[in-house]
């Protein structure tokens, strides 16, 4: 029988010949500046994948449910637990929440207990909750060893088979010391804590999960993908040496272990890492020799990244939480945090929870993206950043162990100089605008102020002060700074007037014009726009009229000879700074001595500009 394939009549083409394409349709532009992203991870993104940038990845033998297991854990199913973080530490109010959130979809809980001091306190939290039914997560602790305690014996009043009771407590000596900056009992002690942690649970919570490595405080306070995984992995690895060089089994501690990543808004990358953590792990546990496949399936939990929500334009966070918790459950995460969309400026509330859950829910019951065992598999571009991600991770997490460890780098400093030097290169990204938070420093709701919807919460468990010898790593978010400038501006009751002066070249003067708009937006300035002046002189009288404390001149740069002298003469002194949109390089010395006092084009850092507006204001 004849083999005939389909599409036989279309030839192969090769990829010299694409590339012959593509660099003829260049036209002698730069190859590698126009079409080859480098990432902030420091690794290249080419512009197309082929079949044959696969051929050398050896992981792809394996199939979903097999080692390493960069493909997920399952051969039959991608299901995830829905947790709903409760912050209420009041034990009622938490119980409260927790019942409506079962009630509404979540299948698994996390509460703070910050303020469980009693196995009273304990059992009015958990009140009417099938412990044996959901999985039940505690944070915030001092002391997990007694919560645990007091968690089995409630559980075993109310009639509860201990063996069968799955969770976790977030149990991070590396976390603490992050946010403390110390160790809570001391290095050793937090050791030793941390193993007895674990007899207690081999014993009595067969199934419990007592450790977690938060790659979240990583990511939140600005690193990059690279470095949450490198370091996270470095984490989890010098606690299980330590726990198997005191006698503990590979397998007892490597099953305890949560890794929790933060996703962020890097849709494909944020896949390509949760699978390339499941690869390195199993690289890393290899080289114990565990008895039991049970140690190289890492439980992975993914939460919302903090560092990239605003409170200005919130409703746009719920767009950012969709596409991370998409990038989690394809990614095959095994339980995902979707924190409310206004969290950045309030307490969560009902409405809240309930659009962050419903979230998941539809990706569940709308989407079946639970029903389908890695849909990331074959995808020529998902598979070369796994493999990049885990090739950089790799070199990242050799250099801690070359250091000694996880804790011999964060008490020399190493890992927190290595996320602020790329902390602040996205701060300067952010500053300039080559990324965009949209609403805060790109395209503003010029009518939207948050400053009265503001309220003041309550510090979260690792917002403590410290002191102690090891440097801490800030947690905070990208858009901060903008939000300040902005904030200053409504809380000072002032609101400069800009004027925008279009003139000629209707397609320049709108450009321009609208490139000023948020610019000066962002800042929350109010913008007087134009149709259009005939003359400079024409311009001048509109502005004086409306009072404008800022006048920017919008044309293009053919244009702004003609009109630049006149403008500056009929302003000078009578308004606080003429500006020009654009930045007409030959021709600047000559406008500065006409008189305008700053150009705003698409290389201005927006922020150190703004804050030097806001003072020429008397707003900062």
């Amino acid at each position: 029988m004849e083999d005939n394939k389909l599409f036989s009549e279309f030839p192969p083409v090769s990829t010299e010949k694409w590339e012959e394409v593509i660099n003829k349709d260049l036209k002698g532009a730069d190859y590698e500046k126009k079409l080859v992203w480098r990432t902030i991870e420091g690794f290249k993104v080419k512009p197309y994948y082929r079949a044959e940038d696969l051929e050398n990845l050896e992981y792809l033998d394996s199939n979903p449910g097999q080692k390493p297991y960069t493909r997920g854990k399952h051969s039959d199913n991608n299901v995830w637990d829905i947790r709903q973080d409760i912050t209420d530490k009041e034990p009622a109010k938490a119980n409260a929440v927790a019942l409506d959130a079962l009630k509404r979809g979540a299948t698994s809980l996390n509460f703070c207990t910050k303020q469980i001091a009693s196995e009273a306190d304990l059992e009015t939290m958990l009140k009417g909750i099938y412990v044996d039914a959901i999985k039940v997560n505690f944070s915030c602790s001092e002391d997990y060893l007694k919560l645990l305690k007091m968690y089995v014996n409630v559980a075993k009043k109310n009639g509860f088979n201990t063996e069968k009771l799955e969770g976790s407590c977030n149990f991070d000596m590396y976390r603490y010391a992050l946010t403390h900056g110390d160790f809570h009992r001391g290095e050793e002690g937090d050791y030793k804590a941390a193993a007895e942690l674990l007899a207690y649970a081999k014993e009595n919570l067969p199934k419990f999960k007592v450790f977690t490595i938060n790659g979240n405080l990583i990511h939140n306070a600005g690193s990059n993908i690279v470095q949450e995984l490198g370091f996270t992995l470095s984490a989890a690895n010098d606690l299980m040496a330590h726990l198997t060089d005191m006698g503990c089994k590979v397998e007892d501690v490597a099953k305890r272990i949560v890794f929790s990543f933060a996703t962020g808004s890097t849709y494909f990358m944020e896949i390509a890492k949760i699978r390339a953590a499941r690869l390195l792990w199993s690289k890393i546990v290899e080289q114990y020799k565990p008895e039991c496949d049970c140690a190289y399936k890492v439980f992975i939990h993914t939460t919302s990244s903090r560092w990239n929500k605003s409170i200005y334009d919130p409703y746009v966070n719920m767009l950012r939480t969709t596409t991370e918790t998409m990038s989690a459950a394809i990614a095959g995460a095994d339980s995902i945090s979707v924190a409310p969309f206004d969290t950045a400026y309030k307490e969560a509330d009902e409405f809240g929870y309930r659009i962050a859950r419903n979230q998941q829910i539809l990706l569940k019951e709308e989407s079946y993206l639970d029903k389908i065992v890695d849909p990331a598999a074959g995808s020529y571009y998902i598979e070369n950043l796994t493999n990049s991600i885990a090739q950089y991770a790799w070199e990242l997490f050799l250099t801690v162990e070359e250091k000694g460890g996880f804790a011999h780098a964060i008490k020399e400093g190493f890992v927190q100089g290595e996320v602020e030097k790329i902390a602040a290169q996205r701060d300067m990204d952010i500053a300039t605008r080559k990324t965009t938070i949209l609403g805060t420093n790109q395209y503003p709701n010029l009518l939207e102020s948050m400053g009265d919807k503001i309220v003041k919460k309550e510090g979260c468990c690792c917002c403590h002060k410290a002191d102690g010898p090891i440097k801490t790593l800030r947690q905070y978010r990208g858009a901060e700074a903008f939000e300040h400038l902005r904030l200053a501006t409504e809380q000072s009751g002032k609101k400069p007037k800009v004027f925008l002066l279009t003139y000629g070249n209707l397609a320049m003067r709108k450009a321009r014009s609208g490139f000023a708009t948020n610019f000066f937006g962002v800042a929350g300035y109010q913008i007087i726009d134009n149709a259009g002046f005939k003359s400079a002189e024409e311009g001048v009288k509109a502005a004086l009229e409306a009072k404008a404390d800022i006048v920017v001149m919008c044309s293009s740069d053919d244009e702004y000879p003609e009109i630049a002298e006149a403008v500056c003469q009929g302003l000078k002194g009578k308004v606080k700074s003429i500006v020009l949109a654009g930045y007409p390089k030959e021709q600047i010395e000559m406008y500065k001595g006409y008189g305008v006092d700053e150009f705003i084009h698409v290389k201005t850092n927006v922020l150190e500009s703004l804050t030097a507006f806001q003072k020429l204001m008397g707003i900062m």
